[in-house]
């Protein structure tokens, strides 16, 4: 069995990254995309390295059965966090201050950054996370969770940025320079 968490782009992208023998799973619905990839757990497959960590068939079959490992966020909860995320930005933003921020003890900040940090998928926990590991006064590191989907998308975005890239071309040949 599937797990109901996985969405129907969650299960097109895993068989885009690890290239599952699967046609046609963009216009197909999710029942029919699961039923194929069911058919494939009879089959011995094992695949490239990939985001997902999915080696074999076997690993495969154990990360459907489980639940997805992206955070889905309702709205309530979603605002929460934001809320969070923004006092402690304004906290890093006010030189690591205590009394410039809405906190009143330390304690409050690092259960804040404790409960956001596992919603590591939304940039402003990102953030966050990034700025109060740059206080020099704090001896503790805070790593957001990020599910190996958005980890995917944040290398090749890293890769688009790199646009440098210095070639050196030499030209063998009779050269003519004129001056007028």
């Amino acid at each position: 069995m599937i797990h109901k968490s996985h969405s129907k782009n969650d299960l097109i992208d895993l068989i885009n990254t690890i290239n599952l023998p699967i046609t046609n799973a963009v216009s197909d619905n999710k029942k029919s995309i699961q039923s194929k990839i069911i058919s494939i757990f009879n089959d011995d497959l094992t695949f490239d390295d990939n985001v997902y960590k999915i080696n074999n068939t076997n690993d495969l079959k154990t990360y459907l059965e489980n639940k997805t490992p992206k955070r889905s966020l309702n709205v309530k909860e979603k605002k929460n966090v934001m809320i969070i995320c923004k006092k402690v930005v304004f906290y890093c933003t006010n030189g690591y201050c205590l009394m410039k921020s809405h906190y009143d003890t330390e304690q409050e900040l690092d259960d804040d950054m404790l409960y956001i940090s596992q919603y590591g998928d939304l940039p402003s926990v990102r953030r966050a996370c990034k700025l109060m590991n740059e206080n020099i006064m704090s001896t503790k590191k805070y790593e957001p969770l990020i599910s190996p989907h958005v980890l995917k998308e944040l290398e090749e975005k890293q890769k688009l940025k790199v646009c440098n890239k210095y070639v050196c071309q030499f030209i063998k040949g009779p050269i003519t320079i004129t001056f007028d």
